[in-house]
């Protein structure tokens, strides 16, 4: 029997729509707000529980405060040298400028930073900086920034509704008037008639089998409708693999042990009992970089010395109880709660984790535009910061630097517009789109479908990529893609959650393209992407793949670097871990 269409659409209307309520998104609407633009938020999920609430170390700005010797200028040099030269030089300058600021818009709206007795704000080390420029809140730092832009957008009144799933952006002419999607709740069909669109939407982590977000989040939203509204996507192929995630339970796999594990003395063995970081970096064994920590523990998995399980023991076990409880409190507690283990006396198995997108949706450097009239993407949807690996913290700063100008941009855009075009065969289709998926007929399962496609993305486009490997993975995605076009969608008394599956299936698909496609012309090794065949860096590959469904992946060098920020990247740093956390 055919189900029932929900009627009637939901119309709304704003100034700037904005897609995504966690830390990037908020901060662009209070932005927005704040210059007396008229600004609506909306998101797949509730906004105190965004992704970004789940950022523990800290957020980057060179304050001065426990070292007055760094500068902005060093913190995009370190910057700009950790993301092995891919990163956009302005990109970088633009945040490390402006980080300052974030930290005092922060501070002005109540953020409870961790502060020295005489008032300051703290900073600490995270790898791969040369100076303490860290600002946290215990180990709960995005979540306290999350609460703290919360506060201020209600303080505002920005509208938030955080139940409304967007499907497609709406364009007329190549410029953007708008947006479709539908209430995850009763179904209702929404059209928001918007002037522009900011995208904070995040990443596409979540293609992966371990992944550190959560299973409705980060499965390439951004890039599917960005990409299709006109956008181009850059770096898809530079995803960040963390190095210790949990195997278990599975519906949890991925879910990330701090590497605060290992700063604070944890060390890594395999299943031989072999503490191996000696091996890989005999200097800085545990304490090593992200990507170098990632690879070793994939490497003694794949070379046969990892559990039976497929990961490798991160053990804390030897350091005092006390320690444990009171510097590691979460990892403690969700060892405890996800698999009665008690870190105090049994080592944890972990493996490495899709954990951060640095790739996203091409954009202009000053003001994050796509090249698409009318749209702009931020945070983890947008690309150019973080080159080829991400430096612990910076991924927090970019948030506020760029919400802040991405706003005032497309606040001034809106002020500026004399007319709209909408274009109601846009809105048809989009329409004609969910219908498909709610009336048609096919057996295929949207999650069963999602499943596949993790395990294609961890065979073929892990820790450690290959031509063979690359190719095999594009012919299993044709297939899936296929299959994709037989997704029907089952709702029921819960809700829309079905429906939800689906879309999130069709931008996992695109982003797995993405993501193969450009992984398979990065024929070198830099940073996190590793390619057997290709073992050694490629100075002429020093540059972006950009991506498109209608061209393929494109190169562009990337931009010189300024003579004084290239001098400062190539200098000597003192990457030993004394005194210094993990990053």
């Amino acid at each position: 029997m055919e189900k029932e269409t929900p009627q009637p659409e939901r119309m709304m209307t704003t100034a700037v729509l904005v897609i995504g309520t966690g830390g990037a998104g908020l901060r662009a609407a209070i932005e927005l707000s704040e210059q007396g633009v008229q600004v609506l938020a909306v998101g797949k999920r509730r906004k105190h529980d965004a992704h970004t609430t789940l950022a523990a170390g800290g957020i980057n700005a060179a304050l001065g405060t426990m070292d007055p010797e760094d500068s902005w200028q060093q913190h995009a040099a370190d910057t700009l040298r950790e993301s092995y030269m891919l990163a956009d030089p302005h990109i970088v300058e633009i945040v490390a400028k402006n980080a300052a600021q974030g930290i005092d818009d922060l501070d002005r709206w109540g953020m409870p930073f961790a502060r020295e007795e005489d008032g300051r704000i703290s900073q600490r080390f995270f790898g791969a900086h040369l100076y303490r420029r860290t600002c946290y809140s215990g180990d709960y730092t995005g979540l306290e920034i999350q609460r703290t832009l919360l506060r201020r957008a209600q303080e505002l009144q920005v509208p938030i509704i955080d139940s409304v799933y967007i499907t497609r952006l709406l364009v007329a002419d190549g410029r953007i008037f708008g947006a479709y999607g539908f209430d995850i709740v009763d179904g209702t069909p929404v059209v928001i008639h918007a002037d522009a669109v900011i995208l904070a939407a995040g990443g596409h982590t979540r293609i992966w089998r371990h992944t550190s977000s959560r299973r409705d989040e980060n499965t390439g939203d951004s890039f599917r409708l960005a990409a299709l509204a006109g956008a181009r996507i850059r770096d898809a192929e530079l995803v960040q693999f963390h190095p210790s995630g949990l195997l278990e339970p599975s519906d949890a796999a991925g879910t990330l042990v701090s590497e605060a594990a290992r700063g604070e003395g944890g060390v890594l063995r395999n299943s031989e009992g072999e503490r191996f970081m000696e091996r890989y970096d005999p200097v800085r064994k545990e304490l090593s970089t992200r990507d170098r920590v990632a690879l070793a523990n994939y490497t003694e998995i794949t070379e046969g010395r990892g559990t039976e399980k497929g990961g490798v023991y991160l053990d804390v076990s030897h350091l005092p109880r006390e320690q444990i409880l009171e510097k590691l409190p979460r990892v403690y507690r969700n060892l405890i709660d996800m698999q009665m283990l008690d870190i105090t006396k049994e080592p944890i198995e972990v493996a490495p984790t899709a954990h951060y997108s640095m790739g996203g949706v091409w954009v202009s450097a000053d003001e994050h535009r796509t090249g698409v009239d009318g749209l702009w993407a931020i945070g983890e949807a947008a690309s150019g910061l973080h080159g080829a690996n991400r430096l612990g913290g910076n991924s927090l700063i970019e948030l506020l630097v760029y919400g802040r100008l991405t706003g005032g941009d497309a606040a001034q855009y809106v002020q500026g517009l004399t007319e709209v075009k909408r274009d109601p065969a846009m809105v048809h289709e989009a329409r004609e789109e969910m219908q498909a998926l709610l009336t048609g007929g096919g057996e295929e399962s949207p999650r069963l479908l999602q499943r596949q496609l993790r395990d294609l993305m961890t065979e073929h486009a892990g820790v450690v990529r290959s031509e063979e490997g690359l190719l095999e993975g594009l012919r299993k995605l044709a297939e899936l893609e296929t299959r994709a076009g037989h997704v029907t969608a089952h709702p029921d008394i819960a809700g829309f959650d079905d429906l939800a599956h689906a879309f999130d299936l069709y931008g996992s698909l695109l982003a797995a393209r993405a993501t193969l496609e450009s992984a398979l012309e990065r024929r070198e090794t830099r940073g996190c992407h590793n390619r057997s065949d290709f073992p050694e860096q490629d100075d002429a590959l020093k540059g972006n793949m950009v991506w498109s469904p209608s061209t393929g992946v494109v190169f562009e060098p990337v931009a010189e670097a300024p003579e004084w920020l290239n001098k400062l990247a190539n200098e000597w740093i003192d990457d030993s871990p004394e005194g210094k956390l993990a990053e």
